[in-house]
């Protein structure tokens, strides 16, 4: 997608162009073989496929112009660098003549590939409500002439973080997908973290470009350990600690480190913060909740969002304050959002209100299309029935 932006200046035509490239790869592949290389010739067929949509369109002369050009170019190049390719469509999907959500669900799409049920569900809202958001969005681009490229130094600054917010979202898709029977997207966490790296690299003055890295490497650390042999989720306190990934865990504390000499908190340095504490528990009871609390504390100052503090009144919770935590969720108007109502159940199961307890993991139950979720869920919720 990003190669094509670049060649066509057209994100629909692009889009489009690529969607006909598997298209055409599916027909093919399965009797022909696998191609040498296969993206190379996923970006050919697609540049062709568009090359004959603008000759069919060609009405006005510079249509025309602009295929022949196309065509004339040097196929041995087919294959290009395309990290810069990402960056530039990130940051033109991003740019700030788009409203801030329409720059993240677009950006979702684009450069992390996700369905737009997964972005309604990253954004709390309906399908169709985010389809039409992204309808308008690509309009936009189109119709105002948004440039296709990296800003300069003095705009990087400005640019950060609807960018950063993109890049946390495909993670987030990747950790715990929307829906099917895994509980994570491998592949997307994968692609976010080098994003990320990429963001780093290019703004290694930002400590929240570094702070959304070490965040990303110090959850994926875990990500073995999160389900058991059934492939059904496994809660941080019941994970076999031995298994995180040392060498992720070493490389985000160092950048946790980094941002710390900085002395510029923010939001995502923050949450890694907490991600590092985790990390230096060699097991749960180990865990320092006081200090996740205070982490929580100067967090729910600078981002003072409904999850941000369902997820500080669960650190509460683990400090035995039961009751103030479910005070706090009593607050939140999360009510379409399943982990809220899990943490509810699990909270009222501590403080032996079963029945309720039950209720409220149903209520989870039916909010959830993860399947590794549900089938941990459905444990819960049986167990709760079962002691009611």
């Amino acid at each position: 997608m990003a190669t094509l932006v670049r060649r066509f200046g057209d994100i629909e035509l692009a889009e489009e162009a690529v969607q006909e490239a598997f298209v055409e790869a599916v027909r093919r592949w399965p009797e022909a073989g696998i191609p040498p290389s296969p993206a190379g010739w996923i970006i050919t067929t697609a540049k062709n496929r568009a090359i004959d949509r603008l000759r069919r369109e060609s009405i006005r002369q510079e249509r025309h112009e602009q295929a022949h050009q196309l065509v004339g170019e040097d196929e041995s190049a087919e294959i290009e660098i395309v990290d810069d390719d990402q960056l530039r469509l990130i940051f033109t999907c991003c740019h700030p003549a788009l409203a801030p959500e329409a720059q993240v669900a677009l950006t979702l799409r684009l450069i992390g590939g996700l369905q737009t049920p997964e972005i309604a569900r990253a954004f709390l809202t309906s399908e169709s409500t985010m389809a039409q958001r992204l309808v308008r969005a690509k309009r936009k681009i189109k119709n105002a002439n948004i440039p296709y490229r990296i800003p300069s130094d003095a705009e990087l600054p400005n640019r950060l973080r609807p960018v950063l917010s993109v890049v946390y979202l495909i993670f987030n898709e990747g950790y715990v997908a929307t829906s099917g029977p895994e509980l994570a997207r491998v592949d997307l966490a994968l692609e976010a973290i080098r994003l990320a790296r990429l963001l780093r690299d290019l703004m290694p003055d930002e400590p929240e470009a570094a702070g959304l890295l070490a965040l990303m490497l110090l959850n994926e650390s875990r990500r073995k350990a999160r389900t058991d042999s059934e492939g059904c989720l496994v809660t941080l306190r019941d994970q076999d600690r031995s298994t995180w990934d040392r060498e992720l865990i070493r490389e985000g504390h160092e950048v946790v480190r980094g941002c710390i000499r900085r002395n510029q908190p923010g939001p995502y340095q923050l949450q890694a913060a907490i991600a590092a504490v985790h990390a230096d528990a060699g097991s749960a009871d180990e865990t320092d909740w006081d200090q996740i609390v205070t982490i929580y504390d100067q967090l729910s100052v600078m981002a003072p969002t409904p999850v941000v503090r369902l997820n500080r009144a669960i650190a509460i919770a683990e400090t035995g304050d039961v009751e103030g935590a479910l005070n706090i969720l009593d607050g939140l108007d999360l009510d379409g959002y399943h982990l809220y109502h899990a943490t509810y159940a699990d909270l009222l199961e501590r403080l032996g209100r079963i029945e309720d307890a039950a209720d409220s993991y149903a209520r989870a139950l039916d909010l959830t299309t993860n399947e590794a979720e549900r089938a941990h869920l459905e444990r819960r919720e049986q167990r709760a029935r079962g002691g009611a």
